[in-house]
């Protein structure tokens, strides 16, 4: 998604400020369905399931300045109720962007999927210091350390290793958490989380040592849990 003004975490390009760097990121400060929340008070619900079709992919990687993305093949895909979203590209922040009854995460992935008709899907995963997490050594081993285009390696990747085993979700109505901060996208966060190892973290956070934004204001949506 290509940004037409500079934005960041720090300093005068920080989130508090994304709605005034450019018009089209208006929704950020003006949006009433902001994305990250804090996961608290989840109301039990029957909920359609989430179908994963992941299938592996070439290893793309790129640091785009903001975070250290995997993009990824054609052809994987969620369904939800009916509905198919295609995955798009991987991505990590640090400390998690979504907070969990006000606590952070050490670290959340985000599945960026999208719809025939354009609309997003994004599966959230939070991560904990613990045990070595060998999904994410691969990548770690390759991450480029500063921004620059995308490198391609001869491995594979399957996002579904990224999947805790227990698969109920947190779902509820929201943005990207990036500028433009568009609303109406489905978010399911991972009830589960998995663990990597303080030195994965640590590696992480030496090249972006924060990249997540404030959790924003309910007002009024309900998160479901199923």
């Amino acid at each position: 998604m290509s940004h037409t003004a500079h934005w960041g975490y720090e300093g005068a390009v920080a989130p508090q400020f994304w709605g005034q760097l450019d018009p089209a990121y208006a929704a950020c400060s003006l949006g009433k369905n902001q994305s990250p929340v804090d996961i608290t008070n989840a109301v039990p619900q029957t909920l359609p399931p989430i179908e994963f079709h992941y299938r592996s992919s070439r290893l793309r990687i790129v640091n785009n300045g903001h975070t250290i993305q995997v993009n990824y093949d054609p052809g994987s895909y969620i369904s939800v109720a009916g509905v198919r979203y295609e995955l798009l590209q991987f991505h990590f922040h640090t400390p998690s962007e979504h907070t969990f009854g006000g606590k952070f995460a050490d670290l959340e992935a985000h599945l960026v999927h999208r719809n025939p008709e354009g609309q997003f899907a994004v599966i959230g995963v939070a991560f904990y210091v613990g045990v070595h997490n060998g999904t994410l050594q691969p990548l770690w081993e390759v991450m480029p350390a500063t921004e620059g285009p995308e490198q391609a390696f001869p491995t594979t990747v399957n996002a579904f290793d990224l999947l805790p085993v227990v698969r109920l979700t947190y779902r509820y109505s929201g943005s990207l958490t990036t500028p433009p901060c568009s609303e109406g996208v489905f978010w399911a966060v991972m009830t589960t989380s998995l663990t990597l190892s303080r030195a994965q973290l640590n590696a992480f956070a030496a090249i972006f040592p924060h990249n997540n934004r404030p959790v924003q204001p309910l007002n009024g949506r309900v998160i479901a849990m199923g």
